[in-house]
């Protein structure tokens, strides 16, 4: 079971009968609480046809985000992480779309844009209730923190 797997699932084993984690590296790391924030990300059908969704995981995963939720669509958690995700998502029309961006390097046409990603911490909010139960979201526990932001 790669990392991810197995921060999921101590993640769901918290509150559960028995051994409060189980060993093994820790999970990414995470700001205080106070400055969490989710964004909703769609994958689009046409990423989805073109194999594209693993890449577009990876990005998030790489910047160290947490996936916090999924069903071909994604809520993920971090500090700032509605004005970075819409830095790497690039511009909607792709013709425009920097290199370097989710849109820029995937992106065939502004109605193929490979990702919705929310615009706004409201519109984030909103979109992941219509999406989402709040037990469906996963609970990261705050003993990762120190992994990215430091003593």
């Amino acid at each position: 079971m790669g990392s991810l797997g197995r921060c999921l699932a101590r993640s769901l084993l918290r509150g559960q009968p028995g051994p409060s984690r189980p060993p093994g590296p820790r999970c990414y790391g995470s700001a205080p609480p106070e400055l969490q924030e989710k964004t909703l990300v769609l994958v689009k059908p046409d990423a989805v046809q073109r194999r594209l969704v693993g890449n577009v995981i990876q990005r998030f995963e790489r910047r160290g985000f947490k996936l916090v939720a999924m069903k071909l669509l994604q809520v993920w958690e971090g500090y700032n992480v509605v004005r970075s995700t819409r830095a790497m998502v690039g511009d909607t029309d792709s013709a425009t779309a920097a290199a370097g961006t989710i849109r820029g390097d995937f992106s065939m046409h502004v109605s193929r844009n490979v990702v919705h990603a929310s615009d706004s911490v409201e519109t984030a909010q909103r979109e992941i209730s219509f999406w989402f139960q709040q037990d469906e979201l996963v609970a990261w526990d705050s003993g990762d923190q120190d992994y990215t932001y430091g003593p």
